[in-house]
């Protein structure tokens, strides 16, 4: 699914024009990664919550020749699936 399915299902089951609900998402995917940016953490109930987190500097390895690279310090974001959320994605692939 992408985000202009998002957006039509969003219009689809709101009534809303598309311009409107294409607004609604892109406002609230501003809002989390703003959020994010301050790492601040983002929890939507019974789906599941975003977090910053730091990764510290690390040497790794080229795959193909095998030779070592420093990795940088970084910040990624996680997510955590709600106890909600895995249950209907579980009930989804057994049906």
């Amino acid at each position: 699914m992408t985000k202009i399915d998002i957006i039509n299902r969003v219009a689809e089951k709101t009534g809303l024009p598309k311009q409107d609900a294409d607004t609604a998402v892109e406002t609230i995917i501003a809002l989390m990664k703003e959020a994010l940016g301050k790492d601040e953490s983002v929890i939507l109930r019974r789906f599941g919550s975003f977090q910053t987190r730091v990764k510290n500097q690390r040497i790794g390895r080229n795959p193909k020749t095998g030779e070592e690279a420093e990795i940088s310090a970084r910040k990624v974001v996680r997510f955590k699936a709600g106890k909600y959320f895995k249950q209907v994605v579980d009930n989804q692939s057994t049906a």
